[in-house]
């Protein structure tokens, strides 16, 4: 007599749901791109006043994809309608897919982790990290869940830039990270490529030192921002200037980074320069605070 066994595998559905923690200007793009790919976005934010904000920073952002072509006014409509923001983190626990998105601060983003790990209640859920700079093995070991957390590193502004960095930790599971690699080019649409867990991943990695380069010079007295950027605009054909770029990315994020990787590695070119050290410190942001290595319009 032979006896036939017959195994059932059970699919992880669909993503649908999405949280995002955090609604600054990364924060408020990933959930404009997720409200775009017609997902269910929840967002959370610190504090009840920092609702309204919010949702003006997508809609806003939503309304200059309208003037310029890329959405009609019904898409933004409807787009808009998927997007809800809370001050309540309790509210993410029925989303499948949930970006952390604060401030580049490693005990912070380590202490959001051990709450989404509470609150979250699908096991399969995807915790999803925007860092850009902290190892995504240290936030998965704040949670009891650490195969099932990956880094997913937008770029500014999220909404045009193509660009999604993917990083799994040595914990994280191979079908999670698969999960989250079809996620984050089949439904919303980014490319991805996949980068080591180390400190600035792929493209910060680069990128920070080539910037501080830039503001050891403007530190020394070698060259001033506006020549510096000219000539790597004129010169490489670069788009922009590194030290226009570090105003645009925002200089507390460039020191942030540049501390990580720095205490990571120890080596020179990851230290902060005493000039951007100083200009953080006086609330000389970039263009989000007006001022920087350029003065901008508020």
């Amino acid at each position: 007599m032979t006896t036939t066994t017959t195994t059932t595998t059970t699919s992880v559905p669909e993503i649908s749901r999405v949280g995002v923690v955090g609604c600054g200007l990364m924060g408020s793009g990933i959930a404009e791109v997720c409200a775009r790919a017609g997902l269910q976005v929840t967002v959370a934010v610190s504090r009840a006043d920092s609702v309204a904000p919010g949702l003006e920073r997508i809609a806003g952002s939503l309304g200059r994809a309208v003037a310029k072509g890329r959405l009609t006014a019904a898409e933004r409509d409807a787009a808009l309608a998927r997007v809800t923001l809370t001050p309540n983190l309790e509210e993410l626990a029925d989303r499948q897919f949930v970006i952390e998105s604060i401030r580049e601060d490693e005990m912070a983003k380590a202490h959001l982790f051990k709450r989404l790990d509470k609150i979250v209640e699908d096991p399969e859920a995807i915790l999803a990290s925007n860092t850009s700079s902290v190892p995504i093995m240290r936030l998965g070991r704040c949670t009891t869940r650490a195969d099932h957390v990956v880094g997913v590193h937008f770029f500014s502004p999220a909404p045009v830039l193509a660009l999604v960095e993917l990083t799994a930790s040595l914990l994280t599971d191979e079908t999670v990270t698969d999960r989250a690699e079809h996620f984050v080019t089949q439904v919303l649409g980014k490319q991805a490529i996949r980068s080591p867990d180390r400190p600035g991943f792929v493209v910060n990695a680069l990128l920070i030192p080539y910037l501080l380069s830039a503001i050891r010079m403007v530190d020394s007295g070698f060259a001033s921002a506006e020549v510096i950027d000219r000539g790597m605009q004129l010169g490489c054909s670069h788009p922009v200037g590194p030290l226009r770029l570090a105003d645009l990315i925002g200089l507390d994020v460039v020191e942030s980074i540049a501390d990580c990787l720095y205490q990571e590695f120890k080596e020179q070119p990851y230290a902060p320069p005493s000039l951007l050290i100083r200009m953080v410190e006086g609330g000389m942001l970039g263009k989000k605070a007006g001022r920087g290595f350029y003065t901008y319009a508020r």
